[in-house]
């Protein structure tokens, strides 16, 4: 039978014998080797020794301000912003400068003091960096990486930029604000699929297939669409992504632990204001397995490109929000198949009738990677949503009134 183990309970969907469960076995490993050399690229993740947050965390665990020992994150953000808010401004500011990766990534501290901090943080990741880049018995390559990381520190360090997350350990994570976060009447949270990095989070070429590009042609969509509103949106790209096509991609392991950490950043926002999710490729399977404990400020989950949200129709996703999908004619995404058999898929297409999503026109979208491109129809429809003019969006028919489904 069709499982999700992730989950922790199997689908109802059955299957008729194991010679069956085999035949789809294969189907989905023949597709999933045939898009690893045509349709994602895997990238090589960095290699590092040191988990710089994990050491900074450990001494923050060990260390007091004030004579009162610090709170452990798992506290929750509740906890963490009582007691920030019983501090100084100038005990606020110490922490963020002794222990920056702690209180760049701490869910419940004000999202000015976190930007300070991730600034700090990157600049220290920086000189990290410059000095791999120069030490002896790096390989040429080792060398190239540490290079590009270096400027990637240096462009998000930018005063204009708004890093509400960061950490370098690996292949990096990190999540960038556009707009007003604690002023914001509606939040938008853009989930990226797979090989999503530090190194790729944005692009000077095809920019709207990066993280940034797409929160930020989001950002300037809801704004054309709905110039009274206060709107914010938010580049997410903090959780551990599958590199290129494998059995990370395959399976629902990365997404089940990104889940936890896209639940905990909702949870976390500041204000009550309504949240809509949207979430592309691998992006919407961690939002398929979020979606059964999120809070009920998310009002919208819009999935595009989807090889599945983990489940095998809206209502074993157990959210109250709409969920909304699109796939553009062109997307490579329709040719893996929406099955799940042992924990290898993510379960039936969210464009399928049976599958019960609100279907959006995806016109003038530019295959797997342009839904975000400005000037399609993709993207007007995602700010449609994210405005909250839900009657504004494009059905994928045109004699169908999907805002009403």
């Amino acid at each position: 039978m069709t499982s999700f183990p992730e989950l922790g309970s199997p689908s109802s969907l059955p299957w008729t014998n194991s010679a069956t469960a085999m035949r789809a076995l294969l189907a989905l490993a023949v597709v999933f080797v045939m898009l690893a050399t045509t349709g994602w690229t895997a990238v090589r993740g960095h290699q590092g020794d040191s988990d710089p947050r994990a050491a900074s965390l450990s001494a923050w665990l060990h260390d007091s301000i004030g004579g009162r020992p610090l709170p452990a994150p798992e506290a929750g953000s509740a906890a963490v912003a009582r007691f920030l808010g019983s501090l100084t401004g100038d005990q606020r500011t110490r922490l963020a400068e002794r222990y920056p990766l702690v209180v760049g990534n701490l869910d419940g501290a004000p999202v000015e003091l976190r930007y300070r901090a991730n600034r700090i943080a990157l600049a220290k990741a920086r000189k990290v960096e410059e000095h791999r880049r120069h030490a002896s018995g790096l390989t040429p390559s080792g060398r190239h990486e540490a290079g590009r990381r270096m400027h990637r520190f240096a462009s998000l360090m930018s005063k204009d930029r708004q890093v509400l997350a960061f950490d370098p350990s690996g292949s990096g994570r990190v999540a960038e604000v556009f707009g007003d976060l604690d002023r914001a009447d509606r939040v938008s949270v853009v989930v990226p699929g797979v090989d999503t990095n530090v190194l790729t989070f944005e692009k000077s070429q095809r920019a709207h297939t990066a993280p940034v590009g797409m929160a930020r042609s989001l950002y300037a969509a809801e704004r054309k669409a709905a110039p009274g509103t206060r709107t914010a949106v938010i580049a997410w790209a903090d959780y551990t992504s599958p590199n290129g096509v494998g059995m990370d991609a395959a399976t629902g392991k990365l997404a089940a632990e990104g889940a936890l950490r896209l639940r905990a950043l909702v949870r976390a926002l500041p204000g009550g204001s309504p949240v809509s999710l949207f979430c592309h490729s691998y992006g919407s399977v961690v939002c398929g397995v979020a979606a059964r404990e999120l809070p009920s400020r998310v009002t919208d989950v819009a999935v595009a490109g989807s090889p599945g949200m983990r489940a095998e129709r809206v209502s074993e996703l157990r959210t109250s929000a709409r969920i909304w999908a699109m796939r553009d004619a062109d997307d490579w995404i329709q040719d893996v198949p929406h099955l799940a058999v042992g924990g290898l898929g993510h379960g039936a297409d969210p464009v399928s009738a049976a599958f019960g999503a609100r279907l959006l026109s995806a016109r003038d979208a530019k295959g797997h990677a342009g839904y975000f491109e400005p000037g399609t129809i993709s993207l007007a429809n995602f700010a449609g949503i994210g405005v909250g003019a839900v009657t504004s969006v494009t059905c994928a028919k045109d004699d169908a009134d999907c805002s009403a489904a």
